[in-house]
């Protein structure tokens, strides 16, 4: 049973992609969903045995590597963790599958797409079940490609492949410091399994290495590189740059992708090696900050967004800034509460934008939106469900895990929680800005009323399933799964957590005002829109609108320090030394080489069939004599008959 899971949709995805063209388009489909959907069957029956039963599985396949004391197998971990995310992966993934059967039904290459859905979905499976650190590295990087091939799905786009590139490059980059992590890890512990590597951190506390004579504990570099990791995954500010352009691709790839799966890589790291992270509280606190400031700033610039697909991105790296200072203040349940809850509302988001997008020809400006209550009832709905869900309105799924990350952040009582706190409460009010802004600018303004009222119409029923699906969901499971992430007494993620931090107390004896602070600061933010939006557009704020609608400059602090740097060395880096100096002792410098040195041998071998062939029954004739006369007199006589022979053979032919 655990092992279909992680191979069911591989074989479905090499199927569909191998042979999707014969089987057609209908045949394909249904292939995608069966295989998901029993992959979703399973996936409840582990969460039931490994999460309510508390029964955690491991299973070790076979060796991968052993050379010394070294020993690597192919092994898979079922644990709480992962459990909770192969149920949140395959319900996203089942849903996004179908609404994308509706989507891209007119599309001619949805066969090719549905094969790389699966294909993203087997490595993100493989990233959680994997037990040791390069079985990650392989689902890391995994889902790193897939997101490159459905960004760039519709590549006649030139959007589209500038999106991609982008995308895969600053994963990369974080990438590097996230191998650096893994090669430290494997030369300290002697060994890249989870389980021997937990276990052995207090004996490691003492250990230091020397970098340019400066002494660093070895915890911390190790934490501090996989830190950087997770935020060029989880599109943390500095590397978040590539999420709002990865908006270019279909509109199911945003809500797989950015939704509940591959930015979510980066917190699931920090929850994974939770154990290694507390042992440097250095890394905890610059975790906690830049999750702060991300969760601000991201906030900020979605109020100044005018594509519907690129507030709902920004949205995301602002819950993923939640997270992750949820995380550096060691409340990594919370973290993982707020996932959870966190991949309903936004996927619905998303898929909701994406029934906007299709009703209007592709138009992606809220701008060019408006009244389209009357037409789209149920994306209506949908929208809205979703965007109170984000702000943590009551009773909503976002309300029990939003603001229980504030909450938990206040009662830690250190000053860096207390500068987070402030940072989550300010984003809390910005959140409840551009959600109000959204709904207002697409469902009620009246920009474009002649052409909204004649042309929009509610989509087909396969794109309006998930959408009352992932709408129910963000309704119910807050309150259903509150007591098991964060209840007094739940043993949840035990392993994850330090026992000083498990039982949340504190925060149940806040007074009233400090408890709702959250809630009474997300309702200033709804009624703050009505009061600037129209003292934001004069012109004494020109330069403000400008600095967060292009999201704070990086892309241009980027281009100047990096682009621009690199065209003006373009002469000395592409001419002189790569196509210079490393081409010559490179590529042609070993073609070159090799022709000349073959055009020498030939010299001496002017028959060179003949003498291949020679060869070949000189060996023959070895083999055999040796084996029916077992003599190796008589194998030298034979090798002797061969040679004259040949050597006769050889002078009359030539």
């Amino acid at each position: 049973m655990y092992l279909i899971i992680t191979s069911l949709t591989l074989c479905s995805s090499l199927i569909i992609g191998l042979f999707g063209f014969y089987l057609g388009r209908q045949v394909s489909i249904l292939l995608s969903l069966l295989s998901l959907f029993i992959s979703f069957l399973i996936s409840i029956l582990i969460f039931y045995e490994v999460v309510l039963c508390q029964s955690v599985t491991t299973i070790v396949l076979y060796n991968w590597v052993s050379f010394s004391n070294f020993k690597l197998h192919i092994g898979f971990l079922f644990d709480e963790l992962t459990s909770i995310m192969l149920f949140l992966i395959l319900i996203i993934s089942l849903l996004v599958h179908i609404y994308s059967a509706g989507y891209m039904s007119h599309d001619p290459y949805i066969i090719r797409f549905l094969s790389y859905l699966g294909l993203f979905t087997f490595f993100m499976i493989i990233l959680v079940t994997a037990d040791n650190f390069l079985q990650l590295f392989v689902g890391w990087e995994g889902v790193g490609l897939c997101s490159y091939l459905l960004i760039n799905f519709w590549h006649t786009r030139i959007l589209a492949n500038k999106a991609a590139l982008k995308a895969m490059i600053m994963n990369r980059i974080a990438d590097v410091f996230f191998i650096l992590g893994i090669v430290l890890i494997i030369l300290t512990f002697k060994t890249a399994d989870y389980l021997i590597i937990f276990n052995l951190l207090d004996h490691f506390t003492s250990t230091f290495i020397y970098i340019f004579f400066f002494k660093i504990k070895v915890l911390d570099l190790i934490a501090f590189f996989l830190f950087i990791g997770a935020i060029g995954k989880s599109a943390q500010i500095g590397l978040h740059t590539w999420l709002p352009d990865a908006m270019e691709g279909p509109t199911p790839v945003s809500a797989l992708l950015h939704a509940a799966t591959m930015v979510t890589a980066g917190v699931f790291l920090l929850i994974r090696c939770s154990s290694l992270f507390e042992m440097s509280l250095v890394i905890l606190n610059l975790v906690a900050v830049i999750g702060g400031l991300t969760a601000l700033f991201s906030a900020l610039v979605a109020c100044f967004q005018f594509d519907i697909k690129k507030i709902v991105a920004y949205s995301t790296c602002s819950q993923l800034g939640y997270m992750f200072f949820s995380c550096g203040l060691s409340n990594y349940n919370i973290a993982l509460f707020h996932l959870f809850n966190h991949a309903f509302f936004k996927a619905a988001l998303f898929l909701g934008a994406g029934c906007i997008i299709s009703s209007l020809l592709d138009e992606q400006d809220i701008r060019k939106m408006g009244e389209m209550a009357r037409g789209l009832p149920l994306t209506y709905i949908t929208l809205l469900i979703g965007s109170l869900a984000i702000t943590g309105f009551p009773f909503l799924t976002g309300f029990y895990s939003k603001d229980l990350v504030l909450e938990v952040a206040l009662t830690r009582y250190v000053i860096d929680s207390y500068f987070v706190y402030v940072m989550g409460i300010s984003a809390a009010f910005f959140t409840a800005f551009y959600s109000i802004r959204l709904i207002i600018y697409v469902f009620y303004m009246t920009n474009n009323k002649f052409f909204i009222n004649r042309m929009v119409v509610e989509s087909n029923y396969l794109m309006l399933i998930p959408l009352f699906v992932l709408s129910f969901m963000s309704i119910v499971v807050g309150f259903l799964f509150s007591d098991l992430y964060g209840g007094w007494g739940s043993p949840f993620l035990n392993h994850y957590v330090l026992q000083t931090n498990f039982v949340y107390i504190d925060n149940e004896f806040l007074s009233p005002f400090l408890k709702n602070l959250p809630l009474i600061i997300s309702f200033f933010g709804f009624f703050a829109f009505f009061g600037l939006k129209g003292v934001l557009s004069k012109t004494q704020f020109r330069s403000l609108n400008f600095f967060f609608f292009y999201a704070g400059y990086f892309n241009f602090l980027y281009n100047f320090l990096f682009i621009a740097f690199y065209k003006k060395t373009y002469f000395l880096n592409t001419k002189i030394l790569d196509k210079g100096f490393l081409e010559l002792i490179g590529p042609f410098g070993v073609y070159k080489g090799v022709y000349n040195l073959s055009l020498f041998l030939r010299n001496f071998t002017p028959n060179v069939i003949f003498l291949s062939i020679g060869y070949i029954f000189l060996a023959l004739f070895i083999l055999i004599s040796f084996i029916f006369f077992k003599n190796i007199n008589i194998a030298l006589l034979m090798f002797s008959i061969v040679i004259f022979l040949d050597e006769v053979k050889f002078s009359r032919t030539s």
